[in-house]
């Protein structure tokens, strides 16, 4: 496993709360109905469970860019998913036992996962990452293909990594991002609070069910979940996209299952497991979420 971390003390928790409150204060945090429905339950504050938490772990696991084919009518449709739509096998518990064999090195001490935090922001805080001007996290050698995971623990670590939030290097006269938005999400130059404008990114309304708005330009889809305009030819990204996962192909049924939306337990099972983006119990959510994002994709290759 292909990982990077830093450690924190508990005491900057309210430093980190202040930065999201400083952000809410200005209106830069937008009202988004989705996107306050992810941030609005995160608070950086010790868990009940662990009340005796003295420091935060945040681990950053390498991800590859996935890509799977979806055959229709003798075609194949390349489809690309971001190592953040879609499950490698990382156990909670695996990562757990990481951090005490090779991080904490000492047995006896708690570790708890929480889900509760800002993680882009813990990630820059600590030095584990650094801002693109896409708002995107990115950490040495794994660019934006990652994810990441945090922990409390009642250890105290004589390393307490805080810095001031920074952006990368390359974004200083760098713009790809900004002119390869096809919605024009990203912010100009001038403004260093790393903010986008949460309205106009597509995965705010491809990662759920309903109709994704009409002025978002056909050819911008192309994710199966999620967008990668800004990512692709960015520079963070250069070694990182060399790295690719190529998926299990969908066969015709299977696509056509899709497609019709007519769930199949078979097919479900087969399509889940190639995926690894749901488990059969979520198929009746995600099936429909699946099947507009690939008729998009499909659709712009016809045009």
């Amino acid at each position: 496993m292909d990982y990077g971390y830093k450690t924190l003390s508990i005491g900057h928790l309210n430093e980190l709360q202040e930065d999201i409150d400083k952000l809410q204060h200005e209106g830069k945090i937008s009202n988004n109905e989705i996107f306050r429905s992810y941030i609005d339950t995160k608070k950086f504050i010790i868990p009940e469970n662990i009340p005796d938490a003295k420091s935060i772990i945040i681990i950053a696991i390498s991800g590859k860019l996935g890509v799977i084919n979806f055959n229709l009518d003798a075609e194949k449709h390349d489809a690309m998913i971001p190592p953040n739509y879609y499950d490698r096998g990382v156990e909670i518990e695996d990562l757990k036992n990481l951090i005490l064999k090779e991080i904490i090195k000492k047995p006896g001490y708690k570790i708890e996962y929480t889900r509760d935090l800002h993680l882009k922001l813990l990630a820059v805080r600590s030095g584990l990452g650094k801002y693109g001007r896409n708002n995107i996290c990115y950490v040495d050698k794994m660019g934006s293909l990652f994810n990441l995971y945090a922990f409390f623990t009642d250890f105290q670590f004589d390393e307490d990594n805080w810095y001031d939030i920074r952006m990368m290097e390359t974004c200083e006269k760098c713009t790809i991002c900004i002119k390869n938005c096809p919605t024009g999400a990203i912010p100009a130059p001038n403004d260093e609070n790393f903010v986008i404008n949460i309205n106009k990114c597509i995965p705010v309304y491809n990662e759920i069910r309903g109709i994704v708005p009409d002025w978002i330009p056909s050819n911008a889809h192309n994710a199966l979940m999620g967008c990668l305009k800004c990512q692709i030819p960015c520079p963070g990204n250069r070694d990182a996209l060399k790295k690719m996962w190529r998926f299990e192909d969908i066969s015709e049924k299977e696509t056509k299952m899709i497609l019709d939306g007519k769930i199949d337990e078979k097919l479900v099972n087969s399509i889940s497991e190639k995926l690894k983006m749901f488990s059969p119990s979520d198929a009746d959510y995600m099936i429909p979420v699946i099947k507009r994002n690939l008729q998009f994709l499909i659709n712009k290759k016809k045009a």
